[in-house]
C-alpha cells in the first residue's frame, strides 16, 4: 500500500510539474507576443517620430505663391507612408479645426532627409505643389499626424491622438492659447519677429527650437548636407505668335562634370505635337552649364484659339534638382475671326438677327399689370422648358456670349470696356491683376443666391437642371445675370446699388443699359428679387437699387447688336430668352411710363424678323446716313440727359448733318405711330 500510494504520489507531483511548467511557458509566450506588439508599436511610433516640421514659410509677397512647408527625417530616404499633414485654423471663426489636409503615403524624403511642400513659385521645385495662398498666416497650426487624410475632414477639431509633431505659427497675431492646448504645445513662433515676414521663415534648429532667418526650402537650415546642381530653364518671352521660333535655355548652377542628356515635354491641352517641330531632347555638354533647343511653332490656318506650352522636365539625373518648372508660354493664334457687328463702344444696330421663335412672346399679347409679369415669367422660367446650368458652365458660356466682336480669342468685359484673351480667366482665390472673372449683376450677397447641384463642375450644354420660377439659388448660375469683367474692377464693384456705383471713371458707359436690362429679367424671372427706388442698405437681401438710375441706363443705352448676339447663345442653352432685349419697350409697361397699360407686340415680331432701319456709320464724325427701307417719317437726336438736339425728316436713305461733340447720343425714329430708339457715337 505504501508503495502504491508513493507511487501514485510521485505520478501526480509529474503532472502538477509539467502543468506548472506548461502554464509558464504559455504565461512566457504570451508576455512575448504583447512585448513585441508593444514593441512594433513603440518602433513604429519611434520610426515616425523621427520626421518632424523642418521650416515654414506661411507669408510671401503679394500672391502667396511662394509658402511652402518642409519635413525632415532623421534618416535619408524615409518613406513617409502613414504619415498625414494638417493644417488648423486657429481664428475665430476656423475654431481650431482642420482647413487642409495632405495624405503623404507614396512619398519619400530626399538624400538629405528633406521633404518640400509648397507654392507654385517655389524653389526648388517642391515634392508636393500646393495652390498660391493655401497656407493661412495664423495664429494657425501645421502638424504631422499618424493616419490619412480621410482622418481629417475640413473642420476636425486640432487633437493630440497620433500627434507626431506640430508648429503653431503667426505673423503679429496674440497667442492662441486654446490652439495651444489642444495640441499640447506651450510655444507659438511668430514668423514676424525680425518685422520681415515676407521674405523670411520659421526654421527648426539641431537642438529643436526655432529661429526666424532667409527661408532655405528644400535644404537643411544649418546648411550642411548633400548640395544638388539645380537646373532652370528659361524663354526670352511668355508669349509667341503662331510661326515663330522659340529657344528654350536649360542652365544648371555650376559646369557638368560629364555631359548631362535629359528630356522634357511641351505639349498641353490642345498644343499637340502638330503644332510643333524641333527635339524634345538636351545634352549640357561636360565643363558646360547651358544648352539651348529651339522649337518652330507651325503657322496653321485653324481657328484653334490661342493655346498654352508647357514646359515640363522628365526625369532628373541623380545630383540635380529642379529650380523650375512647368513654364507656360502663351501661344497667340493668328487666325482669329472678327465679327460684322461692333463691341458695345463702336455699337451696330440691326445686323444680329433676333432667333427667337415667331410666336415666343405671343402670351404677352392684350396684357398689362399684374398679368403681363406673370406671363413674362411663364415663359422665361416655365420648368418644362427652361435649363439651369452649373456655375462651371457659365465660363464656358461666356467666352461664347461675351466674345469680342473684333477677336474671337478674346471676351468684351463689362464696366471697363474692354477685351481681354479668353485664357486669362481667374482660377484662384489669388491675385487678379490682368484676369477676368464672373460678375453677378445683381450680387450674390444681395440676391441671397446659393450654389446649384455639382456647380463646381462644367458639364455642357447637354447636362442641366430643372428649373423654376421658385428656384432662386438658380439665379447663381443665370448667364442673363452674370457678365465677364476684369477682376480687381469686379471686386472694387462689390455688393453696392447701381447709381452708388456707376462704373469706372473715364469710361463711357456702354455696359449701364446692358445691366439694366439684366436686372429687370431677374427680377421677373426669379421670386424673391425686386429692383427699387432709391438705396437700399447693403445688406438687404433681396432688393437692389436705383430703378430710377435703371430706367434712364435703359433708355439711354438701347439693346445693340452685340446684345442681341448674346441673347441669342444664351437662349441656345437655358432656352430663356431676355424678352427687354428683344421687346425693349416692355421696360415702359412694367417700371416706366407705359404701366397699367395694354401690351401689343404684333408690331414687334416683324421687326424681329426683318430690321426696318439701319444706322451707319455709327461711330460717326459729321454726318450719319439712315436707311429706311422706303419708309418715311422723322428722326429725332437727343443727348442723355433728354434735351432734343436735331429734328428731321427722313425718306428712303437720308443723309442727317450732325455738328455735336464727342459722346454717345440717342436717335429716335418715327413711323406711323411706332418709335425705335438707336444709340450713335460721335467720335
Amino acid at each position: 500500500m505504501d508503495q502504491g500510494f508513493s507511487f501514485n504520489f510521485n505520478i501526480k507531483i509529474t503532472l502538477y510539474t509539467i502543468e506548472y511548467t506548461y502554464l509558464v511557458m504559455l504565461i512566457f509566450t504570451i508576455m512575448k507576443n504583447v512585448y513585441l506588439l508593444f514593441f512594433v508599436i513603440v518602433f513604429n511610433n519611434f520610426s515616425f517620430a523621427q520626421v518632424v516640421i523642418n521650416e515654414l514659410d506661411s507669408d510671401t509677397p503679394s500672391t502667396d505663391t511662394m509658402e511652402f512647408i518642409e519635413l525632415k527625417s532623421s534618416t535619408p530616404n524615409f518613406s513617409l507612408d502613414g504619415l498625414v499633414i494638417v493644417l488648423f485654423n486657429g481664428s475665430t471663426s476656423g475654431g481650431d479645426a482642420s482647413y487642409f489636409s495632405l495624405d503623404l503615403d507614396g512619398y519619400t524624403t530626399d538624400v538629405n532627409g528633406v521633404f518640400l511642400i509648397g507654392g507654385p513659385e517655389v524653389s526648388p521645385v517642391p515634392d508636393v505643389l500646393l495652390s498660391e495662398n493655401t497656407i493661412q498666416n495664423g495664429a494657425d497650426a501645421v502638424a504631422i499626424y499618424i493616419g490619412n487624410d480621410t482622418d481629417f475632414p475640413e473642420g476636425t477639431l486640432a487633437t493630440t491622438t497620433n500627434l507626431l509633431d506640430a508648429l503653431i505659427h503667426d505673423t503679429d497675431d496674440a497667442d492662441d492659447m486654446g490652439l495651444m492646448t489642444l495640441l499640447g504645445l506651450s510655444e507659438q513662433i511668430n514668423e514676424d519677429e525680425n518685422n520681415n515676414k515676407t521674405t523670411e521663415s520659421i526654421q527648426r534648429k539641431n537642438d529643436g527650437t526655432y529661429e526666424v532667418k532667409t527661408p532655405t526650402p528644400g535644404a537643411l537650415n544649418d546648411g550642411s548636407g548633400v548640395l544638388f546642381n539645380g537646373i532652370s530653364v528659361t524663354t526670352a518671352q511668355d508669349q509667341y505668335d503662331e510661326g515663330n521660333g522659340i529657344d528654350i535655355v536649360f542652365t544648371t548652377q555650376t559646369n557638368v562634370t560629364s555631359d548631362l542628356t535629359f528630356d522634357f515635354t511641351i505639349t498641353n491641352g490642345t498644343f499637340v505635337a502638330s503644332d510643333y517641330t524641333g527635339s524634345l531632347s538636351v545634352t549640357i555638354p561636360s565643363g558646360t552649364n547651358t544648352s539651348t533647343n529651339v522649337i518652330q511653332v507651325v503657322d496653321d490656318t485653324d481657328d484653334e484659339g490661342d493655346e498654352v506650352m508647357k514646359i515640363t522636365f522628365g526625369t532628373i539625373p541623380t545630383g540635380f534638382n529642379r529650380l523650375n518648372d512647368n513654364k507656360e508660354l502663351r501661344i497667340v493664334d493668328n487666325d482669329f475671326t472678327t465679327a460684322s457687328w461692333g463691341t458695345p463702344l463702336s455699337p451696330t444696330f440691326g445686323i444680329v438677327s433676333n432667333t427667337a421663335p415667331v410666336d415666343y412672346y405671343d402670351p404677352l399679347e392684350g396684357l398689362a399689370d399684374a398679368a403681363l409679369v406673370q406671363a413674362i415669367q411663364d415663359i422665361i422660367a416655365d420648368p418644362a422648358v427652361v435649363r439651369a446650368q452649373t456655375y462651371a458652365d457659365i465660363i464656358d458660356i461666356l467666352k461664347a456670349a461675351d466674345q469680342s466682336p473684333t477677336n474671337s480669342n478674346q471676351v468684351w468685359l463689362l464696366y471697363t470696356e474692354e477685351q481681354r484673351p479668353k485664357l486669362d480667366f481667374q482660377t484662384s482665390g489669388g491675385s487678379n491683376v490682368g484676369k477676368w472673372n464672373r460678375e453677378h449683376t445683381y450680387p450674390r450677397s444681395r440676391g441671397g443666391f446659393n450654389s446649384i447641384d455639382s456647380d463646381d463642375f462644367a458639364d455642357g450644354i447637354n447636362v442641366f437642371t430643372i428649373t423654376r420660377a421658385d428656384s432662386l439659388r438658380h439665379a447663381n448660375s443665370d448667364a442673363h445675370g452674370l457678365r465677364a469683367t476684369d477682376g480687381p474692377e469686379n471686386s472694387s464693384r462689390g455688393n453696392q446699388d447701381y447709381g452708388e456705383y456707376s462704373g469706372p471713371s473715364g469710361t463711357q458707359g456702354s455696359w449701364q443699359g446692358d445691366v439694366a436690362r439684366s436686372i429687370f429679367f431677374l427680377t421677373i424671372r426669379y421670386n424673391g428679387l425686386d429692383v427699387v427706388n432709391g438705396d437700399p442698405s447693403n445688406s438687404t437681401v433681396g432688393q437692389l437699387g436705383d430703378l430710377a438710375t435703371l430706367l434712364n441706363w435703359h433708355r439711354n443705352d438701347p439693346p445693340d447688336d452685340f446684345e442681341m448676339n448674346r441673347n441669342n447663345i444664351i437662349y441656345t442653352w437655358q432656352f430663356n430668352r431676355n424678352p427687354f432685349i428683344d421687346q425693349p419697350d416692355l421696360v415702359e409697361y412694367i417700371w416706366g411710363n407705359n404701366v397699367g397699360q395694354t401690351w401689343s407686340n404684333i408690331l414687334s415680331v416683324v421687326d424681329n424678323e426683318a430690321p426696318e432701319f439701319l444706322v451707319y456709320p455709327n461711330p460717326a464724325n459729321n454726318y450719319i446716313m439712315l436707311s429706311a427701307d422706303g419708309k418715311e417719317g422723322d428722326v429725332e437726336i437727343f443727348d442723355t440727359l433728354g434735351n432734343i438736339l436735331h429734328i428731321q425728316p427722313f425718306t428712303e436713305t437720308t443723309r442727317i448733318d450732325l455738328a455735336l461733340s464727342s459722346g454717345i447720343y440717342l436717335m429716335k425714329i418715327n413711323h406711323n405711330n411706332i418709335s425705335v430708339m438707336k444709340r450713335i457715337v460721335i467720335n
